[in-house]
């Protein structure tokens, strides 16, 4: 079945691919490296999309620019602090939030795209120290999110979290062509 076009502007670079096993030692590292370099190309790609192609939403009834940036640093805080407890406690059961009612909140509005892309750097900057420490056995570790009943190991949330970067730069990159 081919996607339809809401699908490609929903999911520019397709949807997420979850490995069913471990990843090998160079795939994480890669990944983590897409997680390392993040902040910097987001900070990138805002400048180029410019202040008002930020209020533009990247597809219809989708979020803005500006909602995009906060809600991954949302989103990322939320993974990081998944990872801390999968690695402190036995397949905890992690919160999970509503993305789109955070996007809604005032906070994104009234504050400056720079505050969160500065808590990104910082942030990742934490992430990746931890990743690039972790064992083989602590990559195995899971955490069980109740809201999609699905148990996922740290890889598969590393597979995940790098392609929710790229899948949000994609959506970046939209507005510019959309000029």
């Amino acid at each position: 079945m081919s996607p339809t076009s809401d699908d490609l502007l929903r999911y520019p670079i397709g949807r997420p691919q979850l490995p069913a096993g471990p990843l090998a030692p160079a795939e994480r590292t890669a990944l983590i490296q897409q997680l390392a370099e993040l902040p910097g190309r987001l900070t990138a790609m805002a400048r180029r999309v410019g202040g008002e192609g930020l209020q533009r939403p990247y597809r219809p009834g989708g979020w803005t620019g500006r909602q995009v940036i906060h809600h991954v640093a949302d989103s990322h805080m939320n993974c990081y602090f998944r990872y801390r407890l999968a690695l402190t406690e036995d397949n905890p059961t992690i919160r999970p939030y509503d993305e789109a009612a955070w996007a809604r909140l005032p906070d994104v509005a009234a504050t400056p795209i720079t505050v969160s892309l500065t808590l990104l750097e910082a942030l990742h900057s934490r992430w990746v120290t931890l990743l690039q420490h972790l064992t083989e056995d602590q990559w195995q570790r899971t955490f069980y999110h109740p809201g999609n009943q699905r148990e996922s190991t740290l890889d598969q949330a590393l597979v995940l979290y790098a392609w929710h970067g790229q899948h949000h730069l994609a959506h970046l990159e939209s507005l510019i062509a959309a000029d």
